[in-house]
C-alpha cells in the first residue's frame, strides 16, 4: 500500500529551566510530597491517565480526540491548587503537546515539574510491551523519552519509577533494566489471577524482584508493587466523564434529594479497609484514573477534592483514614521509610491469565508480519545510528532530524498494543506506515555516509539502492542488471561471514571480492514454489537465487561485484530437481556442511541431525500442525474465545498437516538445500551452509484457510525422540537472559492448570532450547522475530508461527485477528528458524553470537554503475572499518550514536558527546572461558575518533552513574539499592557476565 507522511511531532526544544530551586534547594522529588498523618492509614490518591500510543484508533487520532484536552485541563488544575498532583507517562504524546504550547504555558509546566506537582513516571516514549520487544528497542524507546525530559526540564523531570500498568505479563528483563536505569521502584497492574489471589492472602503484593539473580545480583534487584485495582479507581470511585453512566458523583448539598456523602464515604472507607487486608503497611496506593481519563480534568479533581474533604472529616469522629493527593514515588518513599524486610521473587510473570481458560499467550505470535518488520527496522536503526556517528555527520546533512523521526517511529512501535499485535487492523497499518516513513528518511542518511566513506576523487559516489522486499526475493537491481555492486555494512564489532541471497533471473554469475579481482565461490539455486507463489511476486523476473558468503569487516562496509554471464527470463522448470539434475545424486536424501548433516526419510520428512564435530547423531523430526481456535462468546471462562490476546484451542491435540510433496535436495558449493511442500499454504526450505554451525529452516505459511469457518493457530514442532528433557525447556527474556520453564508449574504458587497447551506457552524473543536428560546435549531454535513456544512432550520444541482467527476474544480490540493481506485471501508469512545441536558446555558459544547475527544483519545496498570492477576499485573505496582494535569475544558493541544535543556531562571545548554502550553477552556458567569477566581499554578502539574524556552513565543515558543513589530495601538475605557498581576506570572497562556499561564519550572532531 502507498504510505503517506504521518510522523509524530517530536522536535526537542530548548529547556525552559534546568532545575527547581527554592531557598537554594530542589523541591521536586521526594521532598515535594504531601505529608502523611502518622498513626493513620494514609491513602495515596494517584491521579493519572493511561494513554495508549495507538490501539483502537491511531496515535494521531488519540492525540486529537483526547490527549491534548487531558493536558489542556490538567495543567490549570495543578496550577490552581498546590496540593494537587498528577503523573504523566507517554512522552510520545507529552512532547507533541508541549511543543505546541506558548512560552507562558511552557514556563508554567516547568514550574509544576520543579515543584513535584507534575511528575513524569516511567519516562519512555511509550509504555512498552514486555513479551515481544527486543531489549535494544526497550532501552532505546526509554532513552529518547529520557532525553526529551532531560533537555526540556532538567533534573526534576528524571523518572524514578517504572510504571507498566497495562502490559499483559511482565518480563524479568524489564525489572533488571529499570534497576539499571537507576529507578527506585516498579509498579504494574496485571498479574495472573491465581498469583494475585495468593499474594493478597499472603500480603506479598509488594516485594523485591530479583531481575538478574544469577548475573547482575543486587544491581538488577528492584522493589516492585502490584497495584490493587489494576490501574483503575476502586469500586464506584471513577469520576471521569466516561464513568457517569455507571458511577455516581458525590452530591453534597443536603437540600437536594440525591445527597449521598455518607454513602460515598462509607463505601470508600470499606474499600480502604478491604485493600488494607492485602498490604503490609499503613500506606495504601489508589490509582485514580484509567484509559484516557481527565478529558474533563476539572470534574475528576473536583470530585476527588470532595472525597478527600469528607473522608478526612471522619477523623474527628475517630476514623483512622487519611486521604491525600500523591504520586507513586511519594507512596514508594513512605514504604521505604518503614524499613521493613521484604520477600523476593526470581522468576517472571509469564504466562498471564485473567481467569480460567483466559491465558494471554496468543499475542506472543499475533501479527507475525508486523513483529518481523519491527525487528528488521530495529536492526536498520542500530546500523544507521552507528554509520552517522562514525561518519561524524553534522546538521548540514539533516541526519539528526531523520534519525529522530526513525527513533520516534520505533518508540511508538514498542507500545503494548503495537508490536504485541493486539491493535485493530487499521492501527497496525498505521504503525507499519510510521516505520516505513522513518526508514525512508534514514536511508538518505546512509547515502550521506557512503558519500563520505566511498569517495576517492571527484567522481560522484553511486546512488545506493535499498531492496526492501528481499525477504520475499524481490529486488529490481539484481533481477534486471547484468552487472551490479553489493555493499554490506556490518554493525557488529567483529568479522562476520554472511550468506548473501539475491533474487536473479539468470543461471550463471561471477562474484568478485572488494579488490575487483578475486573470485568468490557462489551458487545459483531455484526459488522454492512457496516463494514463487507469493501474490506480490507476480510478474517478477527472478526465478533463482544467487548465493555467496561475504566476509564482512567489523563495524564497517565491504563492496562485492556481481557479473552475469547471461540473463534468461524464459526458463521454466517443473520441479526444483529438474533445474539441477546434474547436481542431485540419485537417492541422496541428505544435506551437509562442515559442521552438520541433516537426513530425510523416503517421504521427505526430516529424519536426523548429526553434529560432525562431535560425531553425535540424534533423530530429528518436524511437523506443521494447527490448533483450532475456540469460537466462544466470552461470557464465562469456559466460553473464552481465541483472539488477538488469548490463545484458546478448541482441542489440545492439534491437527497435523502431512507432507504432500518432496522436492528433493540441491547441492551447491556454498549451501545445500532440501525442498518440502506440506500443503498449498505451507512449504519450506531446509539449508545447511558449508561453513555455518546451524541448520536454516525457511518456512512459508499462508494464506491460512478459513473456508471451513475455523480459525487456526499454526505451529511447527521439532521433535528429538527420547531426548529426555521431561517437560523442562528454556526461553530467553527479550533476547538477553535465559529462564528455565517447567510444564504446569509456577515457582511461586500451586498452579491449577485449566489450559494444558495455552497455559504452558512462553514468549520466545530470540531463542528456545531443551537439554538432553543426560545433561550432555542442547538443542536450540533461534527465531527471526518474537514468537510463542512450549515443549509439551519429551523432545519437543513447538513454536507458533502464524495465527488467523474468526472471533474476538473480548479483551477490548473488538475485532477478530483475521489479517487478509493485500489480495484479501489471507496473509502469507515467510520466516526463518535456525537450529543448533551441540554439547551443553559449548552451545552458548554458538547460539549467543548467532542471535546477534540474526538480529543485527548487515545493511545491504545495491548500485549498478556500469563499469568493470577494476575501474570501480580505482574510483571508490570498497572496504572500510571503524574498528582499530578488536573487542574481546564476549563483548558486544550495543550502542554507538551521537547525542543530538548535549550529553548529561558537559563536554569540554569543541568536543562532541557520543553515547556508547558495551555489553558482556554471556551469562555465568554458559561457557568455561567466555562467561568470565573481561577488561579492555576503549582509548584506541575506534579508528575515526580521538577521545577527550569518558564518563559512565546509568543505562538510560540520562544521569552520570555517580549521581545515582537508589533507595535501599531490606530482604531476608541482603540490603539492595544505594550506589550502583561502576565499570569504568579512566578509559578501561571491566564487565562481568550480562553487564552493560553506558558511556558518554566526548570526541574531538
Amino acid at each position: 500500500m502507498q504510505f503517506v507522511l504521518a510522523l509524530l511531532v517530536g522536535v526537542l526544544v530548548a529547556p525552559v529551566c534546568s532545575r527547581s530551586v527554592k531557598n537554594g534547594q530542589q523541591t521536586c522529588g521526594y521532598e515535594s510530597c504531601n505529608q502523611e498523618i502518622p498513626g493513620m492509614i494514609n491513602v495515596h490518591l494517584v491521579p493519572h491517565t493511561h494513554d495508549d500510543v495507538g490501539w483502537l484508533v491511531t496515535v494521531d487520532q488519540y492525540y486529537y480526540k483526547a490527549v491534548q484536552f487531558i493536558l489542556d485541563g490538567v495543567i490549570p488544575e495543578l496550577a490552581a491548587d498546590p496540593s494537587k498532583r498528577f503523573i504523566y507517562v507517554e512522552i510520545a504524546f507529552f512532547s507533541r503537546w508541549f511543543n505546541e504550547q506558548d512560552d507562558a504555558t511552557r514556563h508554567l509546566v516547568q514550574k509544576l515539574v520543579n515543584e513535584g506537582r507534575l511528575e513524569f513516571i516511567l519516562g519512555g516514549w511509550c509504555m512498552n510491551d514486555e513479551a515481544t520487544p527486543h531489549y535494544t528497542a526497550m532501552i532505546d524507546q526509554h532513552k529518547i523519552g529520557f532525553e526529551y525530559l532531560r533537555n526540556n526540564f532538567g533534573d526534576c523531570a528524571r523518572p524514578k519509577i517504572g510504571w507498566q500498568i497495562d502490559p499483559f505479563g511482565h518480563s524479568r528483563e524489564q525489572a533488571s533494566m529499570f534497576a539499571q536505569f537507576g529507578f527506585d521502584g516498579y509498579f504494574f497492574g496485571r498479574l495472573d489471577y491465581q498469583d494475585k489471589d495468593k499474594r493478597q492472602k499472603d500480603k506479598t503484593m509488594e516485594f523485591v524482584w530479583r531481575g538478574s539473580p544469577n548475573n547482575l545480583g543486587d544491581q538488577g534487584d528492584l522493589f516492585t508493587g502490584v497495584l490493587p485495582n489494576g490501574y483503575n479507581p476502586p469500586g464506584n470511585y471513577c469520576f471521569d466523564i466516561t464513568c457517569l453512566d455507571f458511577n455516581p458523583l458525590i452530591q453534597d448539598d443536603p437540600n437536594l434529594h440525591d445527597y449521598n456523602v455518607d454513602q460515598m464515604v462509607d463505601g470508600f472507607i470499606q474499600a480502604v479497609n478491604d485493600q488494607a487486608k492485602s498490604f503490609r503497611t499503613n500506606h495504601l496506593i489508589m490509582t485514580m484514573g484509567s484509559d484516557f481519563n481527565y478529558v474533563q480534568a476539572h470534574m475528576f479533581f473536583k470530585e476527588m477534592d470532595k472525597l478527600i474533604k469528607y473522608v478526612n472529616a471522619r477523623q474527628s469522629s475517630g476514623s483512622k483514614i487519611n486521604v491525600l493527593y500523591s504520586t507513586p514515588s511519594c507512596y514508594l518513599k513512605q514504604l521505604n521509610n518503614d524499613n521493613l524486610t521484604w520477600t523476593t521473587k526470581e522468576d517472571d510473570f509469564f504466562p498471564y491469565a485473567d481467569r480460567d481458560h483466559g491465558f494471554w499467550t496468543g499475542y506472543f505470535a499475533s501479527r507475525p508480519a508486523l513483529k518481523y518488520y519491527v525487528r528488521v527496522v530495529n536492526s536498520f536503526f542500530q546500523s544507521v545510528k552507528q554509520m552517522a556517528g562514525l561518519a561524524k555527520l553534522d546538521n548540514t546533512y539533516d541526519s539528526g532530524v531523520q534519525l529522530q523521526k526513525l527513533a520516534e517511529s520505533m518508540g511508538v512501535a514498542q507500545h503494548h498494543d503495537a508490536v504485541s499485535g493486539t491493535e485493530k487492523q487499521a492501527v497496525a497499518y498505521d504503525y507499519a506506515q510510521r516505520l516505513a516513513d522513518g526508514v525512508n528518511g534514514a536511508q538518505n542518511v546512509v547515502q550521506d555516509v557512503y558519500n563520505l566513506w566511498m569517495q576517492k576523487g571527484s567522481t560522484p559516489v553511486p546512488t545506493q539502492v535499498f531492496c526492501g522486499s528481499l525477504n520475499i526475493s524481490i529486488c529490481s537491481v539484481t533481477e534486471n542488471a547484468y552487472n551490479f555492486q553489493v555493499t554490506l555494512y556490518n554493525p557488529l564489532a567483529r568479522p562476520v561471514s554472511y550468506a548473501v541471497r539475491l533474487p536473479v533471473s539468470g543461471i550463471k554469475y561471477t562474484v568478485y571480492k572488494e579488490d575487483g579481482v578475486t573470485q568468490v565461490t557462489s551458487d545459483v539455486l531455484p526459488l522454492p514454489s512457496g516463494t514463487l507463489n507469493i501474490p506480490t511476486r507476480e510478474a517478477r523476473q527472478a526465478t533463482n537465487e544467487l548465493v555467496f558468503l561475504a566476509q564482512l569487516t567489523p563495524l564497517g562496509y565491504v563492496t562485492y561485484f556481481v557479473k552475469a554471464a547471461t540473463l534468461s527470463r524464459s526458463l521454466k522448470f517443473e520441479t526444483e530437481n529438474e533445474k539441477h539434475k546434474a547436481e542431485v545424486p540419485p537417492n541422496d536424501n541428505s544435506i551437509e556442511g562442515k559442521y552438520l548433516r541433516v537426513t530425510f526419510d523416503d517421504m521427505g520428512y526430516l529424519h536426523s541431525i548429526t553434529n560432525l564435530t562431535s560425531g553425535v547423531t540424534v533423530p530429528l523430526l518436524q511437523n506443521f500442525l494447527y490448533y483450532q481456535g475456540f469460537p466462544g462468546n466470552n461470557s464465562a471462562g469456559v466460553d473464552q474465545a481465541s483472539g488477538a490476546y488469548i490463545f484458546r484451542p478448541s482441542s489440545n491435540t492439534p491437527v497435523n498437516v502431512p507432507l504432500s510433496k518432496w522436492g528433493g535436495v540441491v547441492k551447491g558449493e556454498v549451501v545445500q538445500e532440501a525442498y518440502q511442500v506440506f500443503t498449498d499454504w505451507i512449504s519450506q526450505v531446509i539449508r545447511v551452509y558449508q561453513d555455518k554451525p546451524y541448520v536454516e529452516v525457511e518456512w512459508t505459511v499462508g494464506p491460512v484457510p478459513i473456508n471451513d469457518k475455523i480459525g487456526k493457530e499454526v505451529v511447527t514442532r521439532y521433535t528429538l525422540p527420547g531426548f529426555g528433557n521431561k517437560g523442562v525447556f528454556y526461553t530467553d527474556a527479550n533476547g538477553r537472559e535465559v529462564l528455565e520453564r517447567r510444564l504446569n508449574y509456577r515457582p511461586t504458587w500451586d498452579l491449577n492448570q485449566t489450559e494444558p497447551v495455552a497455559g504452558n506457552y512462553y514468549p520466545v524473543n530470540a531463542f528456545m532450547g531443551i537439554k538432553s536428560g543426560d545433561g550432555k546435549l542442547q538443542f536450540t531454535v533461534l527465531t527471526d522475530r518474537s514468537q510463542g513456544g512450549v515443549s509439551l512432550d519429551d523432545g519437543d520444541v513447538e513454536i507458533m508461527v502464524h495465527r488467523r482467527l474468526l472471533y474476538d476474544d473480548a479483551k477490548g480490540v473488538g475485532e477478530p485477528l483475521n489479517e487478509t493481506g493485500i489480495d484479501g485471501k489471507g496473509l502469507i508469512i515467510r520466516g526463518t528458524h535456525y537450529l543448533v545441536l551441540d554439547n551443553v558446555e559449548t552451545s552458548a558459544s554458538i547460539y549467543r553470537p548467532l542471535a546477534q547475527e540474526i538480529f543485527l544483519q548487515p545493511q545491504v545496498t545495491f548500485s549498478d554503475l556500469k563499469v568493470e570492477p577494476s575501474v570501480y576499485v580505482q574510483l571508490f573505496r570498497t572496504q572500510w572499518s571503524a574498528l582499530a582494535t578488536s573487542l574481546p569475544k564476549n563483548v558486544h558493541l550495543l550502542t554507538l550514536e551521537q547525542f543530538r544535543h548535549t550529553g548529561p556531562v558537559p563536554s569540554p571545548g569543541p568536543s562532541v558527546p557520543y553515547l556508547i554502550r558495551f555489553e558482556h553477552f554471556y551469562e555465568k556458567g554458559e561457557d568455561a572461558t567466555l562467561s568470565n569477566p573481561v577488561t579492555f581499554d576503549i582509548q584506541n578502539i575506534f579508528a575515526p575518533f580521538q577521545l577527550t574524556d569518558v564518563h559512565e552513565l546509568a543505562l538510560g543515558a540520562n544521569i552520570p552513574i555517580e549521581q545515582v543513589q537508589r533507595l535501599k530495601w531490606n530482604t531476608q538475605s541482603a540490603t539492595i539499592g544505594g550506589q550502583p557498581r561502576k565499570h569504568l576506570s579512566g578509559t578501561v572497562v571491566t564487565l562481568g557476565p550480562m553487564e552493560i556499561v553506558t558511556l558518554q564519550v566526548n570526541i574531538n572532531i
